[in-house]
């Protein structure tokens, strides 16, 4: 008779069984149990610390203790706006972490510290540049290079007619309220699309102060909540777009403005691939260096012609990719650059625009309705503008119309928040094109005729 090791065990100590249970639990519920990204023992963790600081009635605005505060807020604010019943599939996330922090700083309800480190913090470090340059060189290095040329040379024609079916329908639906022609185009439709706060709202503000004979202050309180509403208004169409996609995936991309041949996808490299093991540290690095050392090159530009930084960033990133300018490693480790700042850095980020530079009351001040019929209709004219002719012109009609949506969004930070709520951050390239040069040729172009007009 033999025995063999499949017959016989060694009874294992229940002291052992316990311990080995106790640390799985503990690494199952590290693992699984999240606040958006932030596992909940490190969140709980980080609220206790910073309440301490707060406490002691001083916040340090270095990077080691603000990447924790943003993080720990935006990521609060975002979790919230994804568990609300029905909005929460409709970009209610992004409109969160944007709106919530703006009205908890006008009511009170957020420490003075925090307040004040945070947007100390945000205007002094010019986070936001970091994550948009991340964020198109990222994007634009995983797109296949004929789709990349076909979206650039396409994406203007439905821009330009979503831009003047708005423009015609806000102002239908503005006369039809019995509103002044000069009102609705100038303040209420022009601000809209004027590319947001730094290249649309304040531009705006100077050429009215010196050709109507008005305060540049009482200018820009009036422009500064109609942009904030367009942009309200576009992140809710955006995750709109994104729930449409999944009930008919026929009309998107996914992230794609062009159809790709069979060729064509085989040749491209997904995002969801870039975890293969090949990027390593090193070579991340360098995708993060690439991307700012082409924003530098954009603000060289910008020194010299007056081009936006990140859209002169954009144009020599897309002829590095056109011409094989960086191999296809560095290319991967641009990509997983993109993908971090994706997922870990968005509702920070979104957290401190609110705190920092979104004024509660003056938005607050333009919701009536007459204003919010014309704002909504105007953005969704151009929306479904864009949808309609990019689908009549071979383009995926969801993608398209989700880039529309950021013509009428609140700059790059409107850009952040809308792509964020119709999940096509890959878009960001088409949106700066959308926001900054569209932006930036309608406020010229508005304050020439202005200009002609009082002669």
């Amino acid at each position: 008779m033999s025995t063999t090791d499949d017959s016989f065990s060694v009874p294992q100590d229940p002291l052992t069984l316990k311990q080995t249970s106790v640390k799985e639990k503990w690494w199952h519920i590290l693992d699984t149990w999240k606040v958006g990204i932030i596992p909940v023992p490190l969140f709980v963790l980080a609220g206790a610390l910073i309440a301490i600081d707060c406490l002691g009635g001083k916040l340090p605005s270095d990077i080691v203790v603000m990447v924790a505060t943003l993080a720990f807020f935006g990521f609060a604010c975002g979790e919230f706006g994804k568990r609300l019943p029905i909005v929460g599939k409709m970009g209610a996330a992004a409109i969160c972490a944007t709106f919530i922090p703006s009205a908890l700083v006008y009511y009170g309800l957020l420490p003075d510290v925090v307040i004040e480190s945070t947007t100390k913090f945000f205007k002094t470090t010019n986070i936001l540049y970091l994550y948009i340059c991340c964020i198109i060189v990222g994007s634009i290095m995983s797109m296949n290079r004929t789709t990349l040329i076909q979206g650039f040379l396409r994406i203007f024609f439905p821009m330009l007619c979503g831009e003047v079916v708005g423009m015609l329908v806000g102002m239908g639906v503005g006369l039809a309220l019995g509103m002044e022609p000069f009102q609705i185009f100038f303040f209420l439709i022009l601000p809209i699309m004027a590319g947001g706060v730094g290249e649309g709202a304040i531009p705006l503000s100077i050429g009215y102060a010196a050709l109507l004979h008005m305060d540049q202050g009482v200018a820009l309180g009036r422009i500064l909540p109609i942009v904030m509403l367009g942009s309200l208004t576009a992140i809710v169409i955006s995750g709109c777009l994104n729930q449409l996609g999944k009930r008919y995936p026929h009309l998107t991309g996914e992230g794609e403005l062009m159809p790709a041949s069979a060729k064509e996808r085989k040749s491209s490299t997904p995002l969801s691939n870039v975890f293969s093991g090949k990027a390593d540290v090193t070579t991340i690095a360098s995708g993060a260096l690439l991307a700012v050392l082409l924003y530098m090159v954009g603000m060289l530009g910008h020194s010299i012609i007056g081009l936006p930084a990140p859209v002169g960033m954009l144009f020599v990133a897309v002829l590095i990719k056109l011409c094989h300018g960086v191999s296809p490693r560095m290319l991967e480790g641009s990509q997983v650059v993109y993908k971090f700042f994706q997922t870990s850095v968005t509702y920070p980020i979104l957290f401190a625009v609110g705190v920092a530079i979104t004024p509660w009351q003056e938005l607050v001040n333009a919701f009536t309705l007459s204003n919010l019929l014309v704002i909504v209709s105007t953005v969704m004219a151009l929306v479904a503008t864009g949808f309609f002719v990019g689908k009549k012109i071979g383009m995926h009609p969801i993608d398209v119309a989700i880039v529309s949506c950021c013509q009428s969004g609140q700059g790059g930070t409107g850009d952040v928040a809308i792509l964020t709520a119709g999940n096509r951050m890959v878009l960001m390239p088409f949106a700066q094109i959308a926001t900054r040069i569209g932006g930036a040729i309608n406020v010229s172009l508005a304050l020439l005729v202005l200009g002609n007009f009082l002669i």
